[in-house]
């Protein structure tokens, strides 16, 4: 064989070796991708698992909640490791028997019905209320604090206060406040949205508040206008007025299920003290009430220099007389007030805030609160 024909069949079989080689790693490509999609394929076929709740765990069993709330006693995979309670785990769904264990997630079903926050509101802000302030901090604040004072004095503080007056007189900031000096999480929720047209619905969001409270803890529970839940409840009523009752005496048992050194702290808030159902005020449940009224003169002048301690006042301006035209005025209207002004100065390009802007400012709110108190009376009256 001469060279030339050499040469032609070493490139004859170098061509054909590398199409072998590529050809071979094409087949263990579509090889390989075959098996993840028969392996995804099988994904597919197989039945879901149900997510559950560990109530009890004993040997090779286990008592579980399902997500509709019915319970079962169980078999526990033998690869699945030690359970306890409180533990998520994945079960088969036909047999409910336990495959693995998973990170507990809790999901509340609240989050639309409350807010949930850690306050900035400091006892500087709240003005005008310093017995109100002193006895929030003794019942709310000293337990959460320095609970072993309490142990050594060998008594229990209050699980909770009422907080009860006329509209925008603070209630809700004292509740902040307190929040906040112990640094506790803020859960706010107005009874009404508590109330469910489904039967269970409301009791069910009631629990799952206090759930929600305990792993937030330290934490305060505000409930605004109890009244709409706590009504005294009546013997014959509309189905709607029995599902009130249910979901009242939920609140009920949730606030006799936890100690009072616990670090949850029931705060309640109401217009409507008088329409109030007994039981939520008697001893072990909201059993400190708190008046929080109209401010008088010095109160005035404290809440007036708070909202308006960012302002430029003209200098001529006299606090006294200012604050004695706001007779009747609760906290919230003394802030519009400040507000109302700062627009009138505004109107006319200026910084400075004149007594003539705080006058009509307090009688724009004045002529505001009049129409308000017409138009219920046309309701109701």
């Amino acid at each position: 064989m001469n060279a030339n024909n050499k040469s032609i069949l070493d490139s004859v079989i170098y061509s054909y070796s590398t199409t072998t080689n590529q050809l071979e790693e094409e087949n263990r490509v579509l090889r390989d991708t075959l098996e993840k999609m028969k392996a995804e394929l099988d994904k597919f076929k197989q039945p879901p698992l149900m997510v559950c709740e560990v109530y009890e765990a004993y040997g090779d069993n286990a008592l579980i909640k399902i997500p509709n709330g019915n319970q079962f006693s169980v078999n526990v995979s033998a690869e699945c490791p030690k359970l306890r309670p409180g533990e998520m785990v994945l079960a088969e769904q036909k047999n409910l028997t336990i495959i693995r264990k998973i990170p507990s997630v809790k999901v509340f079903n609240v989050d639309k019905f409350v807010i949930i926050e850690k306050p900035t509101v400091t006892w500087a802000d709240v003005g005008g209320l310093e017995h109100q302030v002193r006895e929030i901090k003794e019942v709310i604040e000293l337990p959460l604090l320095k609970p072993e004072l309490f142990v050594k004095v060998g008594i229990e503080p209050p699980k909770g206060v009422l907080l009860y007056g006329p509209p925008g007189t603070g209630k809700t900031l004292l509740a902040k406040a307190v929040a906040s000096s112990t640094n506790s999480t803020f859960i706010g929720v107005v009874a009404s949205e508590l109330v469910q047209k489904f039967i269970g619905e409301g009791a069910k969001l009631v629990k799952e508040i206090f759930e929600l409270a305990r792993e937030k803890a330290p934490s305060v529970i505000f409930i605004d206008e109890i009244d709409a839940l706590a009504a005294t409840r009546m013997e014959i009523g509309t189905s709607g007025e029995r599902e009130v009752n249910r979901t009242f005496m939920q609140l009920l048992a949730e606030l006799d299920g936890f100690k009072p050194l616990d670090n949850v702290k029931v705060i309640g808030a109401t217009n409507r003290k008088d329409i109030l159902d007994p039981a939520i005020t008697r001893p072990g449940r909201l059993d400190r009430l708190i008046n929080v009224p109209l401010p008088e003169k010095d109160a005035r002048q404290s809440i007036f220099s708070i909202h308006s301690s960012k302002m430029k006042l003209d200098p001529v301006i006299s606090i006294q007389d200012i604050t004695n035209q706001m007779e009747n005025f609760s906290g919230a209207e003394i802030r519009a007030v400040c507000t109302e002004a700062g627009y009138f100065a505004i109107r006319e390009n200026r910084f400075k805030i004149l007594k003539k802007d705080l006058e009509r400012a307090i009688e724009k709110v004045k002529e505001s609160e009049s129409k308000e108190g017409k138009d219920y009376m046309k309701m109701f009256g």
